[in-house]
C-alpha cells in the first residue's frame, strides 16, 4: 500500500470526481445541443473528435507512463467538450485531433494530471490554434444556414465597422437565444446561463468568479462608454458576446486553476474581467476572455499566497 502526501488544503468532500465531472458534463449539455441545433452536423463532428483526442490521448499518455488510468473520470471528457465549444463548426478535422493533443498534452499532463495543471487545459489549446491558425479559427458559418458562407460575430464587426453598426446588426434577444454567428460556446449566454445555475444548485461552482467576471466587464465598459460616449458597444451587448459567458460560468470557474478562498476567487475575476475588457476595446484582438482567464491562471498562486484565510481559532495579529 502507498502512502500518498500532497500539500495542504487538505479538502474532502463526499462526492467523487467522477460524479462532479459528469454533472460538469450534463451542465454543457444545453449549450452542446443548441449549438448542434444552430450549425447542425458540422458541429457535431467537432465535439465528436475533439472529445474523442482528449480521451485518448490522455489514455495514451497514462498507460505508457505507468500512471493510474483515470481516462474516463471525465476530466478529459470536459476538456474535450470545452474545446468544441471554443471552436468554430468549420474547423477542419486535423485541427480538432491538434487541438486535443496540445490541451491534454500540453496543457494537462506535462504538469502530471488532474489536480497539477496551473493553466486551463482547452484554453491553452484555443489559444495556440488560434495563433497558428487565424484563417480557419475565425471562419464562421452562418447559424441556421444550410451552405458553410461565412458571417461576421458581434465582437468581429464591433472591431471592424463600430459600435453603431454593431448592435444593429445584432439585436439583443439573438445574441441572448442564440442566433449568431460563432464558436459553438458562443452563441446561446440563455442555454450557458442554464448549465450554470445547474452547477451552482449543485455546488459545484461559486457565485464568486461569474459575478465578479461579469460584473468587472459590465463595470469597465460602462466607466469607458460614460467618458467616452460610443467608444464601445453597450454593456449589454458586451455581456452577450463572444466567449464571456462560457468563460466566467465554465472555464474561469475550474476548480484546480482558480484560487482557493472567496477574496482570491473575487480578485480573479476582477482581473478577468479587466483584461478582457481592455483586450476588447484597446487591444489588436477582438476578443480577450481567453487571454485574460489564462493571466489570471498564471497569477492563482500569488493570490493563494497573499490572501490567506485566518487560521482558525486565532485572531489578527496587533
Amino acid at each position: 500500500m502507498k502512502l500518498r502526501l500532497s500539500p495542504a488544503p487538505h479538502l474532502r468532500s463526499g462526492e467523487s470526481i467522477e460524479k462532479i465531472m459528469y454533472w460538469v458534463v450534463i451542465a454543457l449539455l444545453p449549450a452542446l445541443a443548441w449549438s448542434v441545433y444552430v450549425f447542425g452536423f458540422p458541429a457535431l463532428r467537432v465535439i465528436l473528435i475533439t472529445t474523442a483526442t482528449t480521451i485518448a490521448v490522455e489514455y495514451i499518455i497514462q498507460k505508457t507512463q505507468k500512471m493510474r488510468l483515470s481516462c474516463f473520470d471525465g476530466s478529459a471528457i470536459i476538456t474535450g467538450l470545452l474545446l468544441a465549444m471554443n471552436l468554430p463548426s468549420s474547423a477542419p478535422w486535423w485541427m480538432c485531433v491538434v487541438g486535443g493533443l496540445i490541451a491534454i498534452g500540453i496543457g494537462k499532463m506535462v504538469f502530471g494530471g488532474l489536480g497539477n495543471n496551473i493553466f486551463n487545459p482547452a484554453l491553452v489549446a484555443r489559444v495556440v490554434l488560434f495563433i497558428s491558425f487565424p484563417v480557419q479559427m475565425t471562419h464562421w458559418p452562418v447559424p441556421l444556414a444550410t451552405d458553410a458562407i461565412s458571417s461576421a460575430t458581434p465582437l468581429g464587426l464591433l472591431g471592424t465597422s463600430g459600435a453603431i453598426k454593431a448592435m444593429e446588426s445584432f439585436p439583443l434577444m439573438d445574441m441572448f437565444m442564440g442566433r449568431i454567428g460563432g464558436s459553438l460556446g458562443e452563441v446561446s449566454a440563455l442555454m450557458l446561463i442554464i448549465g450554470g445555475l445547474i452547477l451552482l444548485a449543485k455546488g459545484y461552482i461559486k457565485w464568486d468568479i461569474p459575478v465578479s467576471f461579469i460584473g468587472t466587464t459590465a463595470l469597465m465598459v460602462y466607466i469607458i462608454n460614460l467618458i467616452n460616449p460610443g467608444q464601445t458597444a453597450s454593456v449589454p451587448f458586451h455581456l452577450l458576446s463572444g466567449g464571456l459567458m462560457i468563460g466566467a460560468i465554465f472555464m474561469a470557474t475550474d476548480m484546480v486553476t482558480s484560487p482557493l478562498t472567496t477574496k482570491g476567487r473575487l480578485v480573479f475575476g476582477f482581473g478577468c474581467g479587466l483584461i478582457t475588457v481592455l483586450i476588447r476595446i484597446y487591444g489588436s484582438f477582438p476578443e480577450g476572455v481567453s487571454f485574460a482567464i489564462l493571466l489570471m491562471n498564471a497569477m492563482t498562486p500569488t493570490i493563494d499566497r497573499y490572501i490567506r484565510p485566518r487560521v482558525y481559532g486565532t485572531g489578527r495579529a496587533k
